[in-house]
């Protein structure tokens, strides 16, 4: 029997019709708690309403990504020489559907949690922090175990992460887990990962994805007029724009 289970989402990137999906079968599985491990926010064309869902939900855990950072501290007042013109106007158009107080709630997410499940540790993290510990480290497009190692360097034993959406369950000197990212992928598979801890001191780890209406999310895209939309629809879905 289990003793616990959690849910496992990132990467939502403002996907309504696929965070829903999610959230119904984490809730059919008897999932106790759910965590999402950053980037609630960006790409997508809901912010406002992804937003609202993860922070009403009870029993949600929400952890800092990039998107959310740039929400919760604020965009530059002049566009960053590494932001292009594109991004700077998703950015602000993400940020103007956004409320004071959603900014005031994000800007207390953790960038990382541990927690001990049944006798075993897990962290729970966006991304490996950058070399100041600040921002997030670059992206490593195809990681080895040893980048993993050297990246996250932790004695946990399972590292829960994102940032990067393609799917990876790697074992270093720990196991590195990535679930995918929920919102953005050339398939419509919104995807997750469900970490079962039973009472006696058994764990595991499932990885799950489950079909959601992508035509309503490129519609939405279209009504909504989402800054960038063409390319955030070839780029993340793999669509012509």
């Amino acid at each position: 029997m289990a003793m616990r289970k959690i849910g496992v989402i990132t990467d939502v990137h403002a996907n309504l019709p696929a965070l829903n999906a999610a959230l119904y079968v984490i809730d059919l599985e008897g999932c106790d708690s759910v965590i999402h491990t950053g980037d609630a926010i960006g790409i997508g064309p809901y912010p406002f309403e992804v937003l609202d869902a993860l922070l009403d939900r009870p029993h949600t855990h929400l952890l800092m990504g990039n998107h959310d950072e740039l929400f919760a501290f604020g965009l530059p007042d002049l566009q960053p020489v590494w932001m292009s013109e594109e991004e700077w106007e998703h950015q602000q158009w993400t940020h103007a559907q956004l409320s004071p107080e959603m900014r005031g709630e994000v800007a207390t997410w953790p960038y990382a949690v541990d927690l001990d499940i049944a006798g075993a540790t897990a962290t729970f993290c966006h991304y490996a922090r950058g070399p100041k510990g600040e921002g997030f480290a670059s992206i490593i497009q195809h990681p080895s175990v040893d980048d993993l190692d050297g990246l996250f360097g932790h004695g946990s034993d399972v590292v829960f992460y994102g940032h990067h959406h393609p799917l990876s369950d790697l074992r270093g000197k720990t196991r590195y887990v990535n679930p995918g990212a929920l919102g953005c992928s050339t398939e419509p598979y919104a995807r997750f990962g469900i970490l079962t801890a039973h009472r006696d001191g058994k764990w595991n780890v499932e990885l799950r994805a489950v079909e959601y209406d992508r035509d309503a999310l490129f519609r939405t895209f279209e009504q909504r007029l989402v800054p960038a939309r063409a390319s955030i629809l070839r780029m993340f879905f793999g669509q012509p724009g």
